[in-house]
C-alpha cells in the first residue's frame, strides 16, 4: 500500500475513533434491538436554520451558493482542510452582501467547529471515507446532518449512522439530488396515482465517463476518488440510480430490499491509462500495477414483495451519460434515458401526450419551485430543490423526504456489491435497517402541506447589476 493511501486511511480511522463512541456490536444483535423510528419523524421546528458546510472542494462551493439563496438558512460556519478553499467560499457569501461565516481549516478543523459552534444543520461534502464519521459526530453534537452520497462505505458504518440518528433523534439525510429531478418526480407521482399499475421491475444506473477526471491531478484532492476505484471492486456509486426507483417501489415504506447479486466486468481501461500517464509523468507511477475495479458493475436486487431492481455502475467506458430510470408495471412503462418516454402499451405516447402528463402529474414541489430552482441552478435545478425542501422541512417541523434508513439501505449496496463480486456473484443479504418498521412506514408526502413558506433571496451578480428576481 502506498504511503499517501496509508496516511489517508489512518486519518479516516482516527476520525472514526473520535466521532464514533458507540460500542462495537454484532449487527445481528443490533438489528433485533428496539429503536426509535425516524421514518416520518417530525423534529421540532427551527425558524432560522444555522448551517455549517464541511468540504469545499468539488461539491461544497455549489452547496454554499445554493444555500445562500434560501432565506430560512444562515451559513454560520465554513470548513475545509485547505484554508484557501474556505477563503474562496467566504466570497460567495460576501459577494451577495451576506456576512462572513466563521472559518475553520486543517485536518481537525471540523471537530473544533462542532465543539465551538451551536449548529442546526451540518452539510457534508467531503470525500467518501469521512461521510459516516462526520455525520455521526454532527448528530452527537446536536445538529441534523445532511451528507453527500454515499452515507457510509461499510455495513457497520451504515448501522452506526442509523443508530446515532435514532438515539439522538436527529435527522441524517443523504443528499440524493436525483430524487428531485423533474422526470423522476413526475413518474413517482404517476406511480402514486396508479398509472403504471403494480410496479414489477425498475432499473437505475450511474453511467458517466469520469476516466479523465479520475486521473486529473487537479481534480479530486490527493486523487482520493481514483484511490477508491483501487480499494473497492463493486458498485461504488449506486445511489443516483437506486434512489429514485427505490422511492417509486416504496422501499422501506411498504416493501424492502432483501438480497442482491453483483457481477462485474474486468478493468479494460484504468490500468492502461495509469501506464500511459506514468510514461509521461512520474506523478502517476504509484498508480501503475494496481488492480482497478471493472468497467461495468451490474447489481440485481429482489424485494420482499417479489419485485426486482437492476442498478449499474460504469465510470470509465466512453458512453453517453445515463441513469436509466426505468419503471415497468402491470399497466405502463417509463424510461428517462436516452430519451424521456412513457408507454401504456407497445408504443411510447406522443410528445403532446407526455406534455399533458407533465401538466397533470408534476408534484406540487416542482410546480411551486421548479422554475425558481432552474434560475438558481445546480444540475438543472434539482440540487436547489433538494436544498430548499430540506430547509423548508426543518423550518416547519416536517418529516424529511429521505430519512436515515434510505441513506443506509441505498449506500449499503456499495460494500454488499463488493462482497458479491468477490465471491463470484454470490447472493448477499441486505440488512433491514428499519427493523421491521417498513411494514407500516408511510411513503413520504409529495405535497407542500404544512410548509412551502420558505423564501428565496434575489439572485444577483457581483456588481448588483442585471438582477434576476427569484420570488
Amino acid at each position: 500500500m502506498d504511503s499517501n493511501r496509508r496516511d489517508f486511511l489512518k486519518k479516516a480511522s482516527l476520525l472514526s475513533s473520535v466521532a464514533i463512541t458507540l460500542p462495537s456490536i454484532n449487527n445481528d444483535v443490533f438489528a433485533a434491538a428496539p429503536n426509535f423510528n425516524m421514518s416520518g419523524y417530525a423534529a421540532p421546528k427551527i425558524e432560522k436554520v444555522r448551517v455549517a458546510v464541511i468540504g469545499l472542494g468539488m461539491r461544497g462551493p455549489g452547496a454554499v451558493d445554493r444555500l445562500s439563496y434560501i432565506e430560512g438558512a444562515e451559513i454560520v460556519a465554513l470548513c475545509d482542510k485547505h484554508a484557501d478553499r474556505v477563503a474562496k467560499a467566504q466570497k460567495i457569501l460576501t459577494n451577495k452582501g451576506l456576512k462572513e461565516a466563521k472559518s475553520y481549516s486543517g485536518e481537525d478543523g471540523w471537530q473544533q467547529m462542532l465543539k465551538e459552534m451551536e449548529l442546526d444543520l451540518v452539510y457534508i461534502c467531503t470525500p467518501w471515507p469521512y461521510h459516516a464519521p462526520m455525520s455521526i459526530a454532527a448528530m452527537k453534537a446536536g445538529a441534523h446532518a445532511a451528507c453527500e452520497v454515499p452515507i457510509g462505505l461499510t455495513v457497520k458504518e451504515c448501522w452506526d449512522v442509523v443508530k446515532t440518528s435514532e438515539e439522538t433523534k436527529k435527522h441524517c439525510m443523504m443528499l440524493e439530488n436525483c430524487c428531485y429531478d423533474f422526470f423522476e418526480m413526475l413518474t413517482l407521482n404517476m406511480v402514486r396515482q396508479g398509472l403504471f399499475g403494480e410496479l414489477v421491475h425498475a432499473e437505475g444506473a450511474y453511467i458517466h465517463d469520469l476516466l479523465d477526471l479520475n486521473f486529473n491531478k487537479n481534480g479530486y484532492d490527493n486523487m482520493w476518488r481514483l484511490r477508491e476505484n483501487i480499494k473497492m471492486n463493486g458498485n461504488l456509486y449506486p445511489t443516483h440510480g437506486i434512489g429514485p426507483i427505490a422511492q417509486c417501489l416504496n422501499i422501506n415504506r411498504g416493501d424492502r430490499m432483501t438480497h442482491l447479486v453483483a457481477m462485474q466486468s474486468n478493468d479494460f481501461m484504468m490500468a492502461d491509462r495509469a501506464k500511459e500517464l506514468a510514461a509521461q509523468d512520474s506523478f502517476f507511477q504509484e498508480f501503475v500495477g494496481k488492480k482497478y475495479r471493472g468497467n461495468m458493475d451490474t447489481t440485481l436486487i429482489k424485494t420482499e414483495k417479489g419485485k426486482t431492481m437492476m442498478v449499474q455502475h460504469d465510470v470509465t467506458s466512453p458512453r453517453p451519460y445515463s441513469r436509466i430510470h426505468l419503471l415497468s408495471g402491470t399497466k405502463g412503462f417509463a424510461q428517462k434515458y436516452p430519451k424521456e418516454g412513457i408507454a401504456f402499451g407497445h408504443s411510447f405516447i406522443k410528445e403532446e401526450e407526455l406534455k399533458g402528463l407533465y401538466e397533470k402529474y408534476t408534484p406540487e414541489l416542482i410546480k411551486y419551485i421548479g422554475e425558481k430552482a432552474k434560475a438558481v441552478g445546480g444540475h438543472g435545478g434539482m440540487d436547489f430543490m433538494m436544498d430548499w425542501r430540506l430547509i423548508d422541512c426543518l423550518r416547519n417541523g416536517l418529516p424529511l423526504d429521505q430519512d436515515v434508513y434510505d441513506g443506509a439501505s441505498w449506500s449499503v449496496i456499495v460494500p454488499l456489491s463488493c462482497d458479491s463480486v468477490a465471491k463470484n456473484s454470490k447472493t448477499v443479504t441486505i440488512p433491514d435497517f428499519t427493523k421491521g418498521a417498513w411494514k407500516t412506514n408511510k411513503p413520504h408526502d409529495l405535497t407542500l402541506n404544512g410548509g412551502g413558506n420558505t423564501g428565496i433571496r434575489q439572485k444577483v451578480s457581483k456588481d448588483q447589476k442585471n438582477q434576476l428576481k427569484v420570488e
